[in-house]
């Protein structure tokens, strides 16, 4: 028997929201039910476009009756609290990362997630990358052999406004987060214990006057003794790159970026030269975005799935939290994860 689409309420109708807005309106598995947004114009504009259900208020809309299922794409403060009504309403949540800027705050919402029995997702959509997920696969599959060396690169195009770096947490939370879920994704038979990392300002300004860094290399050990290298910039002059290579006892996985095009171009000033990778996110993990969906869908049904847990989400916090110390400290941080 067919199954009737999941009514999803969308919270928060920036960037993000928009791009989440898009997938479930792609999915015959979803629909757009409620669209909430402080900012009215954009929640109007979103719910207009794919018939939903405006308003002002993420509370009427959790207690609308017309939801199955919440996702929070909104800024980074207002997460727990929703989490918070939406549990106790009972109704799933899919949740944007982080899931706040501080650990305390994550540990006082642990309990009432654990005791609710609701399912709380993370929007870790890079796991959900199909050639991410084919590497991690193939590693865990032995192709490989144990793993002993992580690589991750993760540069985007352009630094963001100063006004978001201010409340962003900085690029450990807000940007490196997503690095350290796909480094526990890949070790996850193998726990981390230990963090180093190493912060510059080499370039952005608005990083200067924030205190932040738009340069980073952030070290991660595991208790087998792999080593996870992740490096980070804030700017990119060849696109959005994102790259891994997991290198074990008897060969080695690699993940390149996306070409836009395969034409090549060979002349009197270049050989075998490529376009620029693309520059925007959305390009890069559409498909992932789509999968995220899908197995949120399942989980919000009570089958099986693969939706990051609450806990994933607490652990790449706590891994933030502990880089940003050692590269303000420049001493290696230990972790129990």
């Amino acid at each position: 028997m067919t199954q009737q689409p999941v009514r999803i309420g969308l919270i928060g109708t920036g960037r993000i929201g928009q791009v989440h807005a898009a997938s479930i309106a792609a999915s015959p598995e979803a629909v757009l039910s409620w669209v909430a947004d402080p900012f009215i114009a954009g929640a109007s504009a979103v719910a207009e476009r794919y018939g939903a259900i405006a308003t002002e208020s993420a509370e009427q809309l959790i207690a609308s009756g017309e939801v199955d299922a919440i996702l929070i794409a909104s800024p980074t403060p207002t997460h727990v609290d929703l989490i918070e009504a939406s549990v106790r309403a009972g109704l799933p949540v899919l949740c944007e990362k982080p899931i706040d800027l501080d650990i305390a705050r994550v540990d006082a919402l642990r309990p009432l997630i654990a005791a609710s029995g609701v399912p709380v997702a993370l929007g870790f959509n890079r796991r959900f990358d199909p050639n991410h997920a084919s590497a991690r696969a193939r590693v865990r599959a032995g192709e490989i052999g144990a793993l002993e060396q992580l690589i991750i690169i993760s540069r985007d195009p352009a630094a963001p406004p100063a006004e978001y770096i201010g409340v962003s947490g900085g690029i450990f939370r807000d940007m490196t987060i997503h690095d350290f879920d796909m480094a526990r994704f890949f070790t996850s038979d193998d726990r981390i214990v230990a963090v180093s990392a190493t912060g510059a300002r080499t370039f952005d300004a608005g990083a200067r006057e924030h205190g932040d860094f738009d340069t980073a290399v952030v070290t991660l050990q595991t208790e087998s003794g792999a080593i996870v290298t992740i490096v980070n910039s804030r700017h990119s002059a060849i696109g959005y790159d994102q790259r891994m290579e997991a290198f074990g006892a008897t060969g080695m996985l690699q993940v390149g970026n996306p070409q836009q095009n395969t034409v090549v171009l060979s002349n009197g000033d270049a050989v075998e030269a490529r376009p620029p990778y693309p520059e925007f996110f959305l390009e890069r993990y559409a498909t992932a975005y789509a999968a995220e969906l899908g197995e949120f869908v399942r989980l919000v049904r009570g089958e099986p799935s693969t939706s990051p847990t609450f806990d994933d989400g607490r652990a790449a916090l706590i891994l933030a939290d502990a880089a940003q110390r050692s590269a303000e400290t420049g001493a290696t941080v230990g972790v129990e994860l």
